[in-house]
Protein backbone atom coordinates (compact mmCIF):
# COMPACT_ATOMS: atom_id res chain seq x y z
CA UNK A 1 0.00 0.00 0.00
CA UNK A 2 1.25 3.74 -1.00
CA UNK A 3 2.19 6.67 1.20
CA UNK A 4 0.41 9.48 -1.11
CA UNK A 5 3.04 12.09 0.08
CA UNK A 6 2.15 16.35 -0.85
CA UNK A 7 1.27 19.42 0.34
CA UNK A 8 -1.67 20.98 2.39
CA UNK A 9 -2.99 23.55 -0.89
CA UNK A 10 -0.40 24.67 -3.84
CA UNK A 11 -1.53 28.65 -4.22
CA UNK A 12 0.98 30.12 -2.04
CA UNK A 13 2.97 33.17 -3.15
CA UNK A 14 6.02 32.52 -1.81
CA UNK A 15 6.22 29.55 -3.45
CA UNK A 16 6.45 31.26 -6.86
CA UNK A 17 10.63 31.39 -6.74
CA UNK A 18 10.48 27.62 -5.50
CA UNK A 19 7.98 25.73 -7.53
CA UNK A 20 6.62 28.02 -9.98
CA UNK A 21 9.76 30.20 -11.41
CA UNK A 22 8.47 32.26 -14.50
CA UNK A 23 5.05 30.71 -14.45
CA UNK A 24 1.63 32.54 -14.38
CA UNK A 25 -0.33 31.35 -11.26
CA UNK A 26 -3.16 29.87 -13.84
CA UNK A 27 -0.90 26.84 -14.47
CA UNK A 28 0.41 26.26 -11.18
CA UNK A 29 -2.07 23.54 -10.41
CA UNK A 30 -0.60 21.52 -14.03
CA UNK A 31 2.81 22.36 -12.36
CA UNK A 32 1.76 21.19 -9.01
CA UNK A 33 0.70 18.32 -10.55
CA UNK A 34 4.11 17.09 -11.96
CA UNK A 35 5.80 17.64 -8.44
CA UNK A 36 2.88 15.71 -6.68
CA UNK A 37 0.30 12.92 -7.08
CA UNK A 38 -1.66 14.11 -4.14
CA UNK A 39 -2.62 17.43 -2.82
CA UNK A 40 -4.95 18.33 0.50
CA UNK A 41 -7.46 20.80 -0.36
CA UNK A 42 -7.51 23.73 1.94
CA UNK A 43 -9.05 26.36 -0.18
CA UNK A 44 -12.80 23.94 0.43
CA UNK A 45 -12.19 25.40 4.51
CA UNK A 46 -12.27 28.57 3.72
CA UNK A 47 -14.91 29.19 0.90
CA UNK A 48 -16.68 25.54 -0.34
CA UNK A 49 -15.73 25.70 -4.27
CA UNK A 50 -18.75 24.93 -6.92
CA UNK A 51 -18.94 21.34 -8.05
CA UNK A 52 -17.48 22.92 -11.59
CA UNK A 53 -14.94 24.19 -9.90
CA UNK A 54 -13.53 20.62 -8.55
CA UNK A 55 -14.70 19.24 -12.12
CA UNK A 56 -12.06 21.54 -13.73
CA UNK A 57 -9.41 20.99 -10.74
CA UNK A 58 -10.06 16.92 -12.04
CA UNK A 59 -9.18 17.69 -15.82
CA UNK A 60 -6.14 19.66 -15.14
CA UNK A 61 -4.33 16.88 -13.14
CA UNK A 62 -2.86 14.02 -14.14
CA UNK A 63 -4.60 10.44 -14.28
CA UNK A 64 -2.86 8.96 -11.04
CA UNK A 65 -3.70 12.39 -8.74
CA UNK A 66 -5.45 12.00 -5.68
CA UNK A 67 -7.17 15.17 -4.10
CA UNK A 68 -7.94 14.94 -0.11
CA UNK A 69 -10.61 17.82 0.85
CA UNK A 70 -10.74 19.82 3.96
CA UNK A 71 -14.26 19.94 5.10
CA UNK A 72 -15.42 23.23 4.70
CA UNK A 73 -15.27 25.62 8.65
CA UNK A 74 -19.60 25.98 8.17
CA UNK A 75 -19.91 22.66 9.32
CA UNK A 76 -17.06 22.09 12.07
CA UNK A 77 -16.17 25.67 13.15
CA UNK A 78 -19.45 27.62 13.13
CA UNK A 79 -21.71 24.75 13.47
CA UNK A 80 -19.22 22.82 15.38
CA UNK A 81 -20.57 19.53 13.45
CA UNK A 82 -23.90 20.20 14.68
CA UNK A 83 -27.12 19.32 12.15
CA UNK A 84 -24.44 17.98 9.96
CA UNK A 85 -26.66 16.64 7.06
CA UNK A 86 -27.04 19.52 4.69
CA UNK A 87 -23.64 20.59 5.15
CA UNK A 88 -21.86 17.82 4.51
CA UNK A 89 -24.60 16.68 1.81
CA UNK A 90 -23.21 20.06 0.26
CA UNK A 91 -20.07 19.29 1.05
CA UNK A 92 -19.67 15.74 -1.05
CA UNK A 93 -22.43 17.16 -3.91
CA UNK A 94 -19.45 19.41 -4.93
CA UNK A 95 -16.46 17.96 -4.21
CA UNK A 96 -17.50 14.25 -5.59
CA UNK A 97 -16.97 16.69 -8.64
CA UNK A 98 -13.43 15.06 -8.06
CA UNK A 99 -15.10 11.53 -9.69
CA UNK A 100 -11.72 9.06 -9.28
CA UNK A 101 -9.89 11.84 -7.87
CA UNK A 102 -10.95 12.29 -4.88
CA UNK A 103 -9.26 11.40 -1.60
CA UNK A 104 -10.32 11.48 2.12
CA UNK A 105 -12.11 14.25 3.72
CA UNK A 106 -10.61 15.87 6.39
CA UNK A 107 -12.66 17.46 9.69
CA UNK A 108 -10.15 19.46 11.29
CA UNK A 109 -12.13 20.72 14.81
CA UNK A 110 -11.31 23.71 16.20
CA UNK A 111 -9.40 23.96 19.44
CA UNK A 112 -12.22 25.27 21.27
CA UNK A 113 -14.58 22.46 20.60
CA UNK A 114 -14.63 19.95 23.93
CA UNK A 115 -15.19 16.05 23.41
CA UNK A 116 -18.87 15.51 21.97
CA UNK A 117 -19.24 12.04 20.80
CA UNK A 118 -23.03 12.18 19.60
CA UNK A 119 -22.33 14.99 17.04
CA UNK A 120 -19.47 13.35 16.02
CA UNK A 121 -21.19 10.49 15.69
CA UNK A 122 -23.99 11.95 13.48
CA UNK A 123 -21.81 13.47 11.41
CA UNK A 124 -19.49 10.75 10.36
CA UNK A 125 -23.02 8.79 9.63
CA UNK A 126 -23.69 11.28 7.04
CA UNK A 127 -20.55 10.58 4.63
CA UNK A 128 -21.43 7.58 1.88
CA UNK A 129 -19.61 4.69 3.35
CA UNK A 130 -17.02 4.77 0.15
CA UNK A 131 -15.46 8.22 1.48
CA UNK A 132 -12.65 7.85 3.56
CA UNK A 133 -12.87 10.74 6.69
CA UNK A 134 -10.01 11.50 9.21
CA UNK A 135 -10.61 13.99 12.07
CA UNK A 136 -8.28 16.18 13.65
CA UNK A 137 -9.33 16.76 17.41
CA UNK A 138 -7.44 19.98 19.06
CA UNK A 139 -9.09 19.76 22.35
CA UNK A 140 -7.28 17.23 25.20
CA UNK A 141 -10.65 16.30 26.15
CA UNK A 142 -10.75 14.16 22.99
CA UNK A 143 -8.83 11.37 24.05
CA UNK A 144 -11.38 9.23 25.50
CA UNK A 145 -12.17 5.23 24.89
CA UNK A 146 -15.41 6.08 23.35
CA UNK A 147 -14.16 8.62 20.84
CA UNK A 148 -11.50 5.75 19.56
CA UNK A 149 -13.99 3.24 19.71
CA UNK A 150 -16.10 5.41 17.73
CA UNK A 151 -13.87 6.17 15.01
CA UNK A 152 -12.81 2.52 14.71
CA UNK A 153 -16.55 1.43 14.49
CA UNK A 154 -16.78 4.15 11.48
CA UNK A 155 -12.97 3.30 10.15
CA UNK A 156 -12.67 6.60 10.13
CA UNK A 157 -8.93 7.55 10.90
CA UNK A 158 -7.77 9.86 13.60
CA UNK A 159 -5.09 12.70 11.75
CA UNK A 160 -1.96 12.41 13.72
CA UNK A 161 -0.52 15.70 13.50
CA UNK A 162 2.75 17.09 14.24
CA UNK A 163 4.09 20.88 16.02
CA UNK A 164 7.18 21.29 16.58
CA UNK A 165 8.57 17.57 15.83
CA UNK A 166 5.90 16.15 18.65
CA UNK A 167 2.38 14.59 18.04
CA UNK A 168 -0.50 16.24 18.68
CA UNK A 169 -2.60 13.36 19.52
CA UNK A 170 -2.30 9.74 20.91
CA UNK A 171 -1.34 7.73 18.17
CA UNK A 172 -4.32 5.94 17.31
CA UNK A 173 -5.05 3.45 14.54
CA UNK A 174 -8.55 3.68 14.00
CA UNK A 175 -8.67 2.68 10.33
CA UNK A 176 -6.69 0.76 7.72
CA UNK A 177 -5.33 3.77 6.71
CA UNK A 178 -3.78 6.70 8.15
CA UNK A 179 -4.21 10.04 7.54
CA UNK A 180 -0.85 12.48 8.78
CA UNK A 181 -0.20 16.13 8.93
CA UNK A 182 2.88 18.55 9.33
CA UNK A 183 2.15 21.98 11.25
CA UNK A 184 5.82 23.55 11.98
CA UNK A 185 9.09 21.56 12.30
CA UNK A 186 12.06 22.68 14.34
CA UNK A 187 14.88 22.62 11.81
CA UNK A 188 16.14 25.68 10.30
CA UNK A 189 14.66 27.88 8.21
CA UNK A 190 11.77 27.84 9.81
CA UNK A 191 9.24 26.09 9.67
CA UNK A 192 11.14 22.85 8.34
CA UNK A 193 11.49 19.52 9.44
CA UNK A 194 15.16 17.67 9.95
CA UNK A 195 15.61 14.19 8.40
CA UNK A 196 15.58 12.95 11.96
CA UNK A 197 12.24 14.01 12.71
CA UNK A 198 10.71 13.21 9.38
CA UNK A 199 12.32 9.25 9.75
CA UNK A 200 10.69 9.18 13.18
CA UNK A 201 7.27 9.45 11.78
CA UNK A 202 8.23 7.16 8.46
CA UNK A 203 8.57 4.33 11.28
CA UNK A 204 5.19 5.61 13.33
CA UNK A 205 3.78 5.22 10.37
CA UNK A 206 5.00 1.19 9.58
CA UNK A 207 3.23 -0.94 7.24
CA UNK A 208 -0.26 0.31 7.45
CA UNK A 209 -2.24 0.66 4.76
CA UNK A 210 -2.53 3.76 2.75
CA UNK A 211 -1.29 6.66 4.17
CA UNK A 212 -2.06 10.34 3.07
CA UNK A 213 0.83 12.46 4.29
CA UNK A 214 0.60 16.44 4.15
CA UNK A 215 3.07 19.35 4.78
CA UNK A 216 1.11 22.37 6.05
CA UNK A 217 4.68 24.48 7.00
CA UNK A 218 4.04 26.33 3.54
CA UNK A 219 5.90 29.54 4.94
CA UNK A 220 9.18 29.79 2.18
CA UNK A 221 8.60 26.51 0.18
CA UNK A 222 9.75 24.62 3.21
CA UNK A 223 6.56 22.53 2.49
CA UNK A 224 7.93 21.22 -1.22
CA UNK A 225 11.06 20.51 0.03
CA UNK A 226 10.08 18.74 2.88
CA UNK A 227 7.87 16.70 1.52
CA UNK A 228 9.99 15.61 -1.57
CA UNK A 229 12.47 14.63 1.37
CA UNK A 230 9.72 12.57 3.54
CA UNK A 231 8.99 10.65 -0.32
CA UNK A 232 13.12 10.25 -0.65
CA UNK A 233 13.79 8.87 3.10
CA UNK A 234 10.27 6.80 2.84
CA UNK A 235 11.30 5.01 -0.67
CA UNK A 236 15.23 4.68 1.06
CA UNK A 237 13.22 2.65 3.74
CA UNK A 238 11.95 0.07 1.43
CA UNK A 239 8.16 2.07 1.52
CA UNK A 240 6.16 2.23 -1.46
CA UNK A 241 5.76 6.23 -2.22
CA UNK A 242 3.28 7.96 -4.45
CA UNK A 243 4.84 9.58 -7.48
CA UNK A 244 7.30 12.63 -6.43
CA UNK A 245 9.60 14.92 -8.60
CA UNK A 246 12.60 16.62 -8.12
CA UNK A 247 13.19 20.49 -7.86
CA UNK A 248 16.10 19.90 -9.96
CA UNK A 249 14.41 18.13 -12.16
CA UNK A 250 11.55 20.38 -12.29
CA UNK A 251 13.21 23.75 -13.36
CA UNK A 252 14.85 22.03 -16.11
CA UNK A 253 11.16 20.53 -17.32
CA UNK A 254 9.30 22.18 -20.33
CA UNK A 255 6.87 24.90 -18.87
CA UNK A 256 3.44 24.14 -19.31
CA UNK A 257 1.23 25.28 -21.57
Amino acid sequence: MPMFVGTSGWQYADWRDVLYPGLPQRVWLERYGEAFATVENNNAFYRLPKRETFEAWRERTPGDFVMAVKASRFLTHIKRLKDPEEPVERLMGVAEGLGPKLGPILLQLPPTLEVDADRLRRCLARFPPKVRVAVEPRHASWWTDEIRELLAERGAALCWADRQGRPSSPLWRTAQWAYLRFHEGRAKPWPSYGDQSLKTWIDRLGDVGDAFVYFNNDPGGAAVRNAMRFADLAAEAGRRVSRVGSLDELMTASTPG
